[in-house]
């Protein structure tokens, strides 16, 4: 059995002495942090808010029914999401071609140029402005069905889909691009 530890007197004398006159403490707690409240998806929220005033707003845009539909396009692997954000513009576009008044060969040239040069660039977004094909009379747009096409063939188009209004609406198109290796 071991001793109980006893103070001599002396030793509290020594100890008192080397450290001197003590001010009690009050309270030695310590106080907890408040945790942090859940953070507020203030873009989410503000995106969704948009949506539904979409869904009942009065505005239409009579310019996108003469021209035909929207184009849109996916290459497989590429997700939904990043789809969404092309449609939505929110990806910064680096560059632009204007095709109005070209001819088909023409066009053809200069979009295989364009690419060349954005790649080369390393670009990720374009926006290629074909027109709505109002001068093509009785055939609709031949530079959007040619755009539709001659993307869809492309390795380096990952998707391309139709320009906000603001944009050039159906009029134009936003190209993502894969990135260079």
């Amino acid at each position: 059995m071991t001793k109980p530890f006893v103070v001599d007197s002396r030793d509290r004398d020594l100890f008192q002495q080397a450290v001197g006159t003590v001010k009690p403490l009050r309270c030695d707690r310590v106080e907890p942090v408040p945790a942090r409240p859940t953070p507020i998806p203030q873009f989410t929220l503000a995106d969704e808010q948009q949506v539904l005033s979409d869904m009942v707003s009065d505005y239409f845009e009579t310019a996108e029914l003469e021209t035909g539909e929207e184009l849109i396009y996916r290459r497989e692997g590429v997700q939904q999401a990043v789809l969404r954000k092309l449609r939505r513009g929110q990806f910064q576009v680096g560059a632009a071609l204007d095709l109005h008044g070209m001819t088909v060969a023409a066009a053809k040239e200069a979009l295989a140029a364009f690419l060349h040069r954005v790649r080369r660039d390393s670009l990720s977004c374009v926006r290629i402005i074909h027109g709505k094909g109002n001068g093509s009379r009785h055939r609709g747009p031949v530079l959007k069905q040619k755009m539709n096409h001659w993307l869809r063939q492309r390795d380096e188009v990952l998707a391309f889909c139709s320009a906000r209004a603001m944009d050039g609406g159906t009029g134009a198109i936003y190209v993502l691009l894969r990135r260079r290796l």
